[in-house]
């Protein structure tokens, strides 16, 4: 009698390992991050250059993927445990490339966490793949300067969902 055949392995995530800057942890999303994650998808300021705020049918959707996922950092403030935002990786997202991106509630704007955050995950990127590309809006004018402050260039421009974007690369070595 022939061998059943032996099932498929069911594919593991692997949450993004912990990386420490001087301010900063970068970790897993925790499910007690949520509330925070949330505002970040509806606050109409995050979100004026990434389409608009979610709808709640796709925060439902979100919010079960997110926690634990691979790839996606959530930046905590190192001396009080507060979720500042997000940074993701999706290797292969971008014409075969990596991307990284990041969103950060707004009363956290101006103070660096975001550059030293997106700084971080870039290098750690870098340690495993050539390239590590990010994109913006072309009217995010403080997107650009994050992105060129932390060694990225700009590569092209392009319309893409009814908006001037800019991608913006960097190569290791």
């Amino acid at each position: 009698m022939p061998a059943s055949p032996t099932p498929a392995p069911t594919p593991t995530v692997t949450p993004p390992a912990p990386l420490t800057t001087d301010r900063l942890l970068l970790r897993a999303v925790h499910r007690g991050d949520l509330a925070a994650v949330t505002r970040l998808w509806t606050d109409p300021e995050v979100r004026h250059h990434l389409g608009g705020p979610v709808t709640e049918p796709v925060i439902r959707i979100r919010q079960r993927r997110i926690v634990g996922a691979a790839g996606c950092h959530a930046v905590i403030r190192a001396e009080d445990d507060v979720l500042l935002g997000l940074v993701t990786v999706e290797p292969g997202a971008r014409n075969g490339e990596t991307e990284v991106s990041y969103q950060f509630l707004p009363e956290h704007w101006g103070k660096g966490y975001a550059r030293e955050a997106v700084g971080a995950v870039v290098a750690r990127v870098l340690e495993g793949t050539p390239s590590v590309v990010a994109l913006t809006q072309e009217a995010n004018h403080r997107s650009r300067r994050l992105l060129e402050a932390v060694g990225l260039e700009h590569a092209e421009s392009f319309v893409e969902w009814d908006a001037r974007q800019v991608l913006y690369r960097i190569r290791r070595g």
